[in-house]
């Protein structure tokens, strides 16, 4: 493994790493980014696109943005600090310092109680909760205990499995508070703000000047609309951080700086955290579940995926290990990630509601890595089964969805054939309203009814589960199929925190046009791309060609199947069932030009 800070992008690669950023940009998923690199621990290399709010001026490595989830990695320190200092152990359950969790009753009757480990690597066993614990960032810390006190559902036996849970990162603040005897904001900030000399990173927009601020936005029927900031609560140690670039750059150092072990590199300093720790922090703990998809058969398999404490790990076949974590957010989307075997970060920072900047920080520390190179790659077994055993509480076995995801699922089936806001209210989470308004809902719902006639459930096709909480069924018209999908809150009891509907696009429109002519191209045996169908500026037309063609290869001629998921006017997923395999295709279109922003197909 090489020292942190061996490469060093070049003035080109920089200039390179700008044009992905601004081809990404250019696509519309935010109004501004921010990004950085991070080489030798420092902050080489820094651009903005875009405005930081309506006539503002575009960020730069000092415009403050919310970074959402990737709060979680300053949580996971401030455990850890406390680990060191002895003043806890990983090990312990977590009711020693959050007594409301006492009166929970085991999930089986040879579970473990819900332990720090647990929470730190997400494997206490709860539902995924992002749309629901998003919203419940300001929640007062009494309504929390009041929340915790009542109980909570869960999915698995503590220990068992990988779920992403942002409850148990706000649980871990409550921890870190009776650990330190501090508030957990004041001890991140004297503990691990400050020794690092993060001076704009925070947790309230108060903090900072309103011109160094980009506001967040969500996509809205009549454009970006902004979104306000919600203060900070009992949720903030999963998601409350605020940032930017500069900071975080910091902060991306000093975990590069924690490799190789025995050699102090640049970006260490005087970290308030073990290097060891830091390692510790990047090793897989637990299984994701979350490999990329294969995206042919009998090609190379995609990386297996693992979650350490407060940060991803994943094992690249050809790069080795590289660390990240996202953060998604009404209003924001961001994410960090670096290579440890060459010290090399990204950092990269949008305002649009769970901007997808995993995909461009990726895109960009791709292109910087050398390329060939040796990196040592550590793959670990796949993640078995978790076992079924009798449950004391009402946990399905083998995931098999809860008894109150099942009546959701009725329930909703009920609101979309006919809509009541009074009813819609008694069935979701506050959260869902604010998500997507409720008059957005109706539109896309009558959307759907207009484009596929009067629906109901396919009693043909049975629904599916990933987890106890989450449901997915296909509703079905005279014309056509769309995929419904609900995930269920924590709560107990448990209301609904998601509602997605795909939305097939319009007969004649620009998006079924492109999708039209894609699958007959794919169909026709033709090697050419159609020249009917432009490909964006920036767009690898290349590879979308040589991949799209693979698969139709694999596939056999296809039909239109049901629609997985997309908004009708910009962007579709949709089955595509062939002689050989089902495929879905996945289209991005700028519904303006009709321009094809981006396709993929996957098994």
């Amino acid at each position: 493994m090489c020292s942190a800070g061996w490469f060093v992008p070049t003035e080109e690669q920089s200039s390179a790493a700008d044009g992905i950023v601004s081809d990404y940009f250019d696509r519309g998923g935010q109004p501004a980014i921010a990004y950085g690199i991070v080489s030798g621990g420092t902050l080489v290399h820094c651009a903005g696109f875009g405005v930081r709010f309506p006539g503002g001026p575009p960020p730069d490595a000092d415009a403050v943005f919310r970074i959402a989830s990737m709060s979680k990695s300053f949580t996971a320190s401030a455990i850890l600090l406390l680990r060191d200092e002895g003043r806890l152990a990983l090990d312990d359950p977590a009711e020693k310092y959050v007594p409301e969790l006492a009166g929970w009753p085991l999930v089986t009757s040879d579970s473990d109680r819900v332990t720090i480990r647990h929470l730190l690597t997400m494997t206490a066993g709860f539902p995924t909760d992002d749309p629901w614990g998003d919203r419940q960032q300001g929640l007062p810390a009494s309504d929390f205990a009041a929340l915790l006190a009542a109980g909570v559902r869960f999915n698995w036996a503590p220990g068992t499995r990988f779920e992403y849970s942002n409850l148990g990162y706000a649980i871990l603040g409550r921890v870190v508070a009776a650990a330190s005897e501090t508030e957990y904001s004041d001890f991140v900030r004297t503990r691990l703000l400050a020794p690092l000399g993060m001076t704009r990173t925070g947790f309230d927009a108060a903090e900072f000047d309103a011109s160094g601020l980009a506001l967040g936005y969500r996509r809205g029927q009549s454009g970006w609309q902004e979104l306000p900031f919600d203060p900070y609560g009992a949720f903030a140690p999963m998601g409350g951080v605020f940032s930017c670039v500069r900071d975080l750059a910091r902060w991306v150092a000093g975990f590069a700086a924690a490799f190789p072990p025995g050699a102090v590199s640049g970006g260490d300093g005087a970290h308030p955290l073990r290097r060891a720790s830091r390692r510790e922090m990047q090793q897989p703990q637990a299984v994701t579940g979350w490999r990329t998809p294969d995206r042919l058969p009998g090609g190379p398999p995609g990386s297996p995926a693992y979650y350490g404490f407060g940060l991803f790990v994943d094992e690249d076949p050809s790069l080795g290990r590289v660390v990240s974590h996202s953060g998604g957010y009404p209003g924001f989307g961001s994410n960090m990630r670096w290579h440890p075997a060459t010290g090399l970060g990204v950092i990269a920072l949008g305002n649009g509601t769970y901007a997808a900047m995993s995909v461009l920080a990726g895109l960009i520390l791709d292109a910087l890595i050398p390329h060939p190179a040796a990196y040592h790659v550590a793959l670990s077994p796949a993640d078995p089964d978790s076992p079924s055993t009798p449950s004391a509480t009402p946990i399905p076995p083998a995931g098999a969805p809860w008894p109150e995801t099942l009546a959701a699922v009725d329930a909703v089936n009920r609101l979309l054939g006919s809509w009541d806001d009074a009813s819609a209210d008694a069935l979701f989470s506050e959260n869902v309203p604010l998500d997507a308004p409720y008059p957005e809902r109706r539109y896309a719902l009558a959307l759907i009814r207009e484009r596929i006639g009067s629906f109901r459930a396919d009693a043909a096709r049975a629904p599916e589960s990933d987890t106890p909480a989450h449901c997915r069924w296909w509703l079905t018209g005279e014309h056509g199929t769309v995929q419904a999908q609900i995930l269920l809150s924590p709560e107990q009891p448990p209301r609904v925190q998601s509602l997605t509907l795909a939305v097939p696009p319009a007969v004649g429109s620009g998006l079924a046009v492109v999708l039209e002519v894609v699958v007959g191209w794919l169909n026709s045996g033709e090697s050419a791309w159609p020249a009917s169908v432009a490909v964006a500026p920036g767009a690898p037309a290349e590879l979308l060609r040589r991949r799209l063609l693979m698969a139709a290869a694999w596939a056999g001629r296809c039909e239109l199947g049901a629609y997985r998921a997309g908004d009708g006017a910009s962007a579709v997923s949709v089955e595509l069932a062939g002689e050989h395999a089902t495929v879905v295709l996945t289209l991005l279109v700028n519904p303006v030009t009709s321009e094809l922003r981006q396709a993929d197909i996957f098994l």
